[in-house]
């Protein structure tokens, strides 16, 4: 697989990575299987997938546990990326930055990760009674101990504020805080088809700086790979059943997104899908964007994969460029 680096340290990943999260947590609960996730895993390394991204909330700390026991054995081919910064509750959410608090959660990510360094270590949501400079700055502390090799942000978009102009301000500002503290190598952040918003500023801050990019969500939570049918319903657990274009009604006037990416698909060859034509659309987007796509399956894993080696031409961006928007949104 083609190769990309994260930062102005030059890490080096393959160009798709692997969303660990849907094998845990955020998706229906019923499909969640553990050895056939750790197989997805596998599977992800042999496709020279090497960025597997995961969270300690995700679980929470299932999600990790299950990614070290493919690290145990395959540490050396993988670039692991967790983060820190949410605590799960009952029925709630709630951050927390404080310094201390930071130092003991990478321990713990490290020994369920069952290795001696995160490769980046990346803040989930700056907590509001703290300080971003101070929480930064104990996560560089872990940089210094050789605990972390590099540090990240996760931008607070569309699932976190309003959807007109300025979405990424706020995230911009905390990147310009936190940079003075100690550098920043990625950001996470939603980008895809159907939600572009990061291409307008937020991706231009990055690239001009040598930051990495890593595209959360690039499929759309499913929905840009064309298998998921209007109507069909979804588990009380999956996110989806709380997503305002995942209505049925929202789902099937969105439907024109799909049939276009098929369309672009169909000219690169029967075996092409419109997920990967996503991808590659992300991909595209400049050599230091990542997408990540969540997966819990062999065969998406190996799917996504290959979608590193499609090219789209001029024509397909600019059909692409020509598609509806996105109907539905958080507001």
């Amino acid at each position: 697989m083609e190769r990309r680096t994260i930062g102005a340290g030059a890490l080096e990943v393959g160009a798709v990575g692997l969303g660990c999260m849907p094998m845990s947590w955020g998706y229906t609960g019923s499909r969640q299987r553990g050895d056939e996730s750790l197989r997805a895993v596998h599977r992800a390394l042999d496709a020279g997938t090497s960025l597997l991204d995961t969270a300690d909330m995700y679980g929470p700390f299932t999600n990790e546990l299950l990614v070290g026991r493919a690290l145990k054995e395959r540490r050396g081919e993988a670039f692991v990326s967790t983060k820190v910064g949410l605590l799960v509750g009952e029925q709630h959410i709630v951050a927390n930055g404080r310094p201390g608090y930071v130092k003991r959660a990478c321990d713990a990510s490290l020994r369920r990760l069952q290795t001696d360094v995160i490769d980046l270590y990346q803040l989930h949501r700056a907590d509001p009674e703290v300080p971003v400079e101070e929480t930064w700055g104990a996560m560089a502390e872990l940089v210094r101990a050789g605990k972390v090799r590099a540090l990240g942000l996760c931008a607070v978009g569309a699932r976190g504020g309003r959807r007109s102009g300025g979405l990424y301000d706020g995230t911009i500002r905390q990147l310009r805080r936190v940079q003075q503290v100690f550098p920043v190598s990625a950001v996470e952040a939603e980008l895809s088809v159907w939600s572009p918003e990061a291409l307008d500023t937020l991706l231009p801050w990055c690239e001009a700086r040598g930051v990495g990019f890593l595209a959360a969500m690039p499929l759309g939570n499913g929905f840009l790979t064309g298998t998921l049918t209007p109507g069909q319903g979804f588990e009380p657990d999956d996110m989806r059943a709380r997503h305002p274009r995942f209505t049925a009604e929202m789902m099937a006037a969105n439907q024109p997104v799909v049939v276009g990416l098929r369309r672009i698909a169909a000219r690169h060859g029967e075996a092409v899908t419109a997920a990967q034509v996503a991808l590659a659309w992300v991909l595209a987007q400049g050599r230091h964007v990542i997408p990540v796509p969540g997966a819990k399956r062999e065969r998406w894993v190996t799917e996504n994969a290959a979608a590193a080696g499609l090219r789209l031409t001029p024509q397909d961006l600019a059909e692409v460029a020509e598609l509806p928007g996105a109907q539905g949104s958080w507001e």
